[in-house]
This record gives structure tokens, sequence and C-alpha cells, in this order.
């Protein structure tokens, strides 16, 4: 009967992990457009006729401002300070500007002056009347962190007459005071920079941003995580040993309870603690960009495929056997401070095991959920890890219910080394999928998936051994149940190797368009659902003109899970596919897209200071530019002319909604022609 009832809750906490495993996405994260750099203006008066102007620069954490001077003129835009020419007074000198740091810059592939935190400009002045009169002036510059914003301002001194006192020190703002660059010309581009007012008959949907898992879905995905934690032999084997030991020790039963809590809480502020660190040392910039970055999406490769092999029993990913020796040692103390040693010792002694699944889980948090995403993940794992010392100790009978240690522990490992091995290709494709590489094309995906959820279904039904695995002389019921949910779902896979859709893991194969059998196609099988479409807005927007259609201009990405999903989930349903095919011209704008841009359109972007080297950076650029945003997937409805018919929408995958939105462009197209 124990048995049986862990069986049955591990049966329940992998079903979870299932419905979790086929949800996990990496998809771009919204950002608005922000203003780092902080103006304040002062005036020392040296005597009456000298003065000294002060601009002082409060630069946010993070980013950095390039210098006035610059070693060359290839870098970013360097900063620049501009007087108005007045008969009331005239410059003492240049501008002084404190020493810079100077590094390389990768971006522009030159050395670079910066400055970073609080800087302050000083401009002394000579004063030719005695009258009260202004100082009027503007600055300009670029200041970066993984991204760049241009800033443009008007300031003001005024100075008092004969008395020489300060009046005021202003600062009014030109056309890109919220961190925006003033708006790129788009006229030549017929890109639309407008914001339209939609109060006609054919209704209005209102756009939105999908912007990543849900607070709740975060934490709940740490607490299937700290709970899978829980069935690895590392933990598990620990539970009754820690328990008793509280028991035996404490001098009544009130006192085993408050020990064991006292563990519980310490367990849960050393791995929330282990997130928040996550969170301070790469920042949430950082974090963020790990959803479409080539080289994390690399790295999460080989990391993952390194915690399956690990969890396969190739080796242990173990710390240093010194650190937790030293935390033993102070667990020896006793009381308070000894409690909470002995709960950082099972953190270290259990890394072996609980190393991947938190892995797993930080890559998923920091990628979905942005800056508190770590936080979350890691608080709930840290309690559904903690919470069982705690209720065993205040119910110490329940101990005897638990199933023994043994080599179903090593099952449930070995499991999540299956699940590890499948989530690592996932990553590889994103990397393959952005450089064109072709070595994973849609097939090839889904026949490793086949292979891996296959081999995973015969090695619970005991037909695959590793070195470290007992025999299986029984198949046991719950055992069994998984084994076939595995078969099962290989089963399911398999006709996706003919095309077909697999909607159940919408998202994670690369889409139905990239595979071997559209090579002989004249777009080269970069359209949904053999839909024709324009990866170019210029040449978009021609056909549609010479057509008389609307567009739809699809910002995406190869790396975008929930643009898969909408291709796979919405577009794919026929009411909407037959819109797509006969109202509309489509356009999709890959902004991870590799592919280098000649030389002779290889500028430098007015909106980030950066070079634009590939066709991404270009249509990356252009989204944020325009449309202050760059989430995908980004859906803009517009008419031949680059007018907007419609509110913008993100990721939709309510097939109704996204129809209407659909029906509302074609409804004021038709409108506008009339």
């Amino acid at each position: 009967m124990p048995i049986f009832e862990a069986q049955t809750i591990l049966m329940r906490f992998t079903r979870t992990l299932f419905s979790l495993f086929l949800v996990v996405s990496f998809s771009s994260v919204f950002s608005q457009i922000v203003d780092p750099v902080k103006w304040n203006f002062s005036v020392n008066r040296i005597s009456e006729t000298e003065a000294e102007l002060v601009l002082k620069a409060d630069i946010e954490k993070g980013w950095h401002m390039y210098a006035i001077t610059q070693p060359t003129e290839d870098g970013g835009i360097p900063l620049t300070i501009e007087f108005e020419k007045s008969k009331n007074y005239k410059l003492t000198g240049k501008i002084i500007e404190p020493k810079a740091h100077e590094e390389f810059d990768k971006a522009f592939e030159v050395n670079v002056r910066t400055f970073d935190g609080q800087v302050t400009f000083r401009q002394k002045v000579q004063l030719l009347t005695s009258e009260a009169f202004s100082i009027k002036g503007t600055l300009y510059g670029q200041a970066c962190i993984d991204v760049c914003v241009q800033f443009d301002k008007n300031f003001e001194f005024k100075i008092e007459g004969k008395n020489g006192a300060l009046s005021t020190a202003t600062v009014t703002a030109k056309d890109s005071d919220t961190g925006a660059v003033a708006p790129v010309d788009t006229s030549a581009q017929n890109i639309p920079v407008n914001t339209e007012s939609f109060d006609d008959a054919c209704g209005t949907i209102a756009g939105d941003e999908y912007e990543g898992l849900s607070a709740w879905a975060i934490f709940i995905q740490g607490l299937v995580g700290g709970l899978l934690a829980l069935l690895t032999p590392c933990v598990f084997s620990m539970i009754p040993l820690t328990v008793s030991f509280f028991i035996k020790q404490s001098k009544d039963r009130r006192t085993g309870i408050k020990n064991a809590s006292v563990y519980s809480i310490s367990i849960v502020l050393i791995y929330v603690a282990l997130g928040f660190i996550i969170t301070r040392l790469f920042g949430a910039d950082t974090l963020n960009k790990m959803a479409s970055d080539v080289w994390f999406n690399l790295a999460f490769f080989f990391i993952f495929i390194i915690f399956a092999f690990s969890f396969f029993g190739a080796f242990e990913i173990a710390l240093p056997a010194s650190w937790s020796n030293r935390a033993d040692r102070a667990a020896d103390k006793g009381g308070m401070l000894g409690i909470f040693f002995m709960a950082f010792t099972l953190s270290l002694v259990s890394f072996s095991c609980t190393g991947p699944i938190i892995g797993t889980l930080l890559v998923q948090a920091a990628t979905d959920g942005g800056t508190l995403g770590p936080l979350l993940g890691m608080a709930g794992f840290a309690i559904a890890l903690a919470l069982p010392f705690a209720l065993f100790a205040a119910f110490p009978a329940w101990l005897n219910s638990l199933p023994k240690a043994g080599g179903w522990l090593n099952s449930v490992k070995v499991s999540l080394g299956f699940i590890e091995l499948a989530l690592a290709l996932k990553f590889f494709s994103n990397v393959d999928l952005a450089y064109h590489w072709g070595l994973l094309k849609r097939e090839i995906f889904v026949a490793l998936w086949i292979i891996i959820f296959g081999l995973w279904g015969f090695y619970l039904l005991g037909k695959l051994r590793f070195s470290h695995d007992s025999e299986v002389k029984v198949i046991s019921i719950p055992r069994l149940m998984f084994a076939i949910l595995a078969l099962s779902f290989t089963l399911y896979l398999i006709p996706g190797l003919w095309g077909a859709p697999l909607k159940l893991i919408s998202g994670f194969p690369p889409p139905d368009f990239y595979k071997e059998w559209n090579q002989g196609k004249s777009d080269g099988g970069h359209c949904p659902h053999d839909l024709s479409c324009f990866h170019d807005y210029e040449e978009g927007m021609a056909y549609a003109k010479n057509q008389g259609k609307p567009v739809l201009v699809d910002f995406t990405g190869w790396s975008c899970v929930n643009c898969r999903k909408m291709e796979d989930n919405v577009w794919s349903d026929p009411d909407i596919l037959k819109r797509l095919r006969e109202d509309y011209v489509l356009i999709s704008l890959y902004v991870d897209d590799k592919t280098k841009l000649p030389e002779s359109e290889q500028i430098v972007s007015a909106t980030t200071g950066k070079k634009i080297k590939t066709q991404g950076n270009k249509w990356s650029d252009m989204q944020a530019a325009v449309y202050k945003t760059n989430s995908q997937p980004y859906y803009i409805l517009l008419d031949n002319k680059g007018k907007k018919l419609a509110q913008p929408r993100g990721y939709t995958p309510e097939v109704d909604t996204y129809r209407k939105f659909l029906d509302e462009g074609v409804c004021r197209y038709k409108k506008r022609k009339e």
C-alpha cells in the first residue's frame, strides 16, 4: 500500500511534468523604449563677468554613454553639446570633459570612449552684459546596453542681471526625449509611422502583447521541478534520515517540528538566494535575450546534453567535496545556525541530482519571466523541496508509509535524462534555423524525438538498461502506464515524418516548411502552409499595389516558439488560411535571420546606433523604430500605401479573435477604396 501511494503521487507529478514539457517556450520578451540618461543643469558664478555652466548626466545602471572625444569616427555616436551664439556671452575655451573609459566595442569593432554612472561636463563663459539673459543650447548623443538609444534635448540657462545670481536652468525635450530617436525617414520605404484612429463600422479588435508566462505559471513550474527533485535518489533518501534526526535530537515533538520548520525555511532561503544571484549577475536584459540569442541557444544545447548524460549515469555533476565538508562541519555547531548549514549541506550533496533540474528551470524562468523569473522559479522549487521535511516532522507516522529507496528512484532520474535530451534538440534547432545550416530539418528533428521517446518507453519496460540500473523483474502498474504513455507519444510522432501537423508539440520542431521535401519549391520553403509570401518589405508592398490587396506584415523569428504555435494552430484553421491566401499579401520578416546583407546595405541604425549586418538586423530595427517593440510574433495590417488598417496584434492563440482581426482589416480596406 505505501509503495502504491507513492507511485500514484509519482504518476500525478509526471503527468504535470509532461504538460510542462509541452508548454515550454522561449519567445522574445516585449521591451519598451527607455530614456537611460537623465540630465541636471546648474550655474556656478565665478565673478560678475564669468560663470561656469554645469551639465550633469546621471546614466542608468548598466548603460554607458559615448564620450565627446572618440579615437575614431567608426564607433558609437559621440556626445555633442552645442551652445547658441549670442552677443550677451562668449565661450571661454572648450567644454571640460572628464576622463572616459576606453575599451574595444564588439558591435563596431573599434576602440571607443564611454562614461557610466554620473558624469559632469563644465563650460566656462564670459558674460558680456549686466542685463538678464538666457544661454540656450542643444545636446545629443547615444547610450547603450544590449541595445542603443539616442537622446536629443534642448536646454536653457537663465542668468539674472547685475547681481549675477542664477535664476533657473531647465531642459526641454525634442522629439526623442523619451529615449527614442527622431522618427526615421520612412517616406521612401512607405512604412507607416502615424497612429490611426478607427471609429467606423468595421469594429476594432484591441491590440495585445504577449509578455511571456505569468508569475503563477513560472512559480508552478518551479513547484513541479521541486517535486521531481524529491523523487531523485539524492534527495528522497534524505527525507526519513533527516526527519528522524530532528525528532530524536529534540526534547519534545514541538521542538522537533520547530527545528524541521527552520530546516525547511533555510532550504527556501538558499534556493531563492540562488535565483537572486543569477538575476543580479546577468541582469534582466541579458536574461531576456536568452530567448533568441544564437550563442545562448548553442550553449544551452551543450549544457542540456551534459545534464542528460549525467542523469544516464555517465558521470555525476558534483560540487567540490570541500564545500560540503565545510558546510557539514558548520552544521555540527548546533542551534539555528547549525540547522541552516544542515540545509546548505543538503543543497550541496544533492546537487548531482538537483543541478540539472535547477539548470533547466533557470533557463526557462529567465527567458520567459524576465527579471523576476529566476526568483519565482526558485521559490516554487524550494517550497516543493522543503515542504516534506516539515510535514513529516509534524506527522512522523507518515514516514512508515514512504516507499523504500531502490531502483525506482534511479528510473525517475534516467527518465529525466531522456526529457533533457529531447529539450536539448530544441536549442540546437533555433541556431540551425537562424543560420540556415540545414542540419536539423523537421523530419530529422521528429525522427530523433521518435528514437528518444521510443527508447524511454523500452527503458520503462525493462528492455533497456544502464550500468547502474538494477534488473526489472516485475513491471509495476505505474511504470507500465508511463511506458504506454511514452510509446503512445512515439507512435503519435511517426506520421510527422510524412507531414502530419503534430499540433500537440507545435512550436518545438522546426516549422513545417523547413524540411527536405520543400527543397524544390521556388520560395525556398519559407512560407507556412504553402502560402505565397515575401521576405522583403518593399517587394511585398510593390506586389500588393499591383494586385490591389491589403498587406499582413508578420514580424516573426526562427527561434520564436509562439510564432510556430500561431502558424500551426491558428493559421492552419481553414477560415484563417482562406483569408491569408485570398485577401492579403503576406510579408514575413524574420528578425533573427543571420543571412548577411550586401556591403552596400550594411548601414548604422538610426535607432540603436549599431551596424545592421544581417537581414534579421534590418527587420528588427524596422520593428523597433516604427512600432517601438521587439516582440514576436507581431502582426500589422496595412493597405498597399502603408497605412494601418487595425491595431497591431501580438500572440493571439484564439482563432475567432484572429479571424475578426483579419476581417476588420479587409472591411476597412474596402471602405478606403470606396
